[in-house]
């Protein structure tokens, strides 16, 4: 990107059509951009989503259709190396063997002993029955089994990068309405499985809970989600956002407003979690969560009608 092209169009945008510094928004308004990143959306990359091309375009043009409207972008970013939990290299069968990717390990498979901690692993110093307790914890707390993936979002690698027009539509956004994005990294613990922008699927120390973010979140006076994947990441972000005590204990769920057009479920070799994400969004509907498209006027969603728009 022409980063300086791109600044002096920018002021110029913001001169033409007379938007204000997002500090005079009367009605605040928190773009989470979910892990749009290369990894998840850029064709050739490890971990591609379904659709994720399609979902970046309507992401941008919903961006740069809502300029004066958008007062913060908050993008997260899935945060790896090589030796992670979810990653082939710290795992291994009794022959020595790494799991292939898309590979299923379920608290009975490690109990019976078909799969361990590699070597690599264990000079992390980890519990010896981590493994063990942690595929437990995933099931008695209704998480996803624990799913060996294609080594992705490597950090300092050009597949962690945020997709070229995003992060481009989110700089113009910055520039224009002098707003800073704020960037939030997750999934750097090797312990721990991070799909949520909010919290690990199971905290291996204290204070892994994002409380700031979710502090800063629930101070909008909506908070609009979108992002890769609808099933894994974006489902659990918003889950863990409508079940803290924050939102739930005064009743803030209908200040989320989900973009169904720009979100796309995970379907890979031998697992298609389409049903998971498509049930996870009703839940979240009934829950007063809005589910919206990028195209509806923002003026017309339920909660926003009669707001001062920028």
């Amino acid at each position: 990107m022409d980063y300086a092209a791109r600044f002096e169009e920018a002021g110029l945008w913001r001169g033409r059509h007379g938007l204000q510094p997002v500090a005079r928004d009367g009605f605040r308004i928190g773009l989470v951009v979910v892990d749009v990143q290369n990894t998840f959306c850029t064709p050739g990359f490890e971990l591609v989503v379904a659709g994720a091309v399609d979902d970046s375009r309507r992401l941008c043009e919903f961006i740069y259709r809502n300029l004066g409207q958008i007062t913060k972008v908050l993008p997260t970013l899935d945060t790896h190396q090589a030796l992670q939990i979810f990653h082939r290299v710290f795992l291994v069968d009794d022959e020595g063997r790494h799991p292939e990717p898309y590979t299923v390990v379920s608290a009975d498979d490690v109990a019976a002993g078909r799969w361990r901690t590699s070597p690599a692993a264990e000079g992390l110093g980890l519990d010896p029955d981590h493994l063990l307790d942690y595929t437990r914890a995933l099931a008695e707390g209704g998480k996803y089994e624990l799913t060996v993936w294609p080594f992705h979002a490597m950090l300092g690698g050009v597949g962690y990068a945020l997709v070229s027009a995003v992060e481009e539509a989110i700089f113009f956004h910055g520039v224009a309405r002098e707003s800073s994005p704020k960037f939030q990294q997750k999934g750097a613990d090797p312990l721990t499985e991070h799909y949520s922008a909010l919290g690990p699927e199971m905290e291996t120390a204290p204070g892994q809970r994002n409380r700031a973010l979710i502090e800063e979140l629930v101070a909008f006076d909506a908070i609009v989600i979108a992002g890769q994947a609808k099933s894994h990441c974006v489902a659990w972000t918003i889950q863990d956002l409508l079940e803290d005590p924050l939102v739930r204990d005064r009743k803030l769920e209908e200040k989320v407003y989900l973009l169904e057009d720009c979100t796309s479920p995970v379907v890979v070799p031998g697992a298609d979690f389409t049903e998971e994400a498509d049930a996870a969004f009703a839940r979240f509907a009934e829950s007063g969560a809005h589910v919206v498209r990028s195209t509806d006027p923002m003026r017309e969603w339920p909660g926003v009608v009669g707001a001062r728009l920028s």
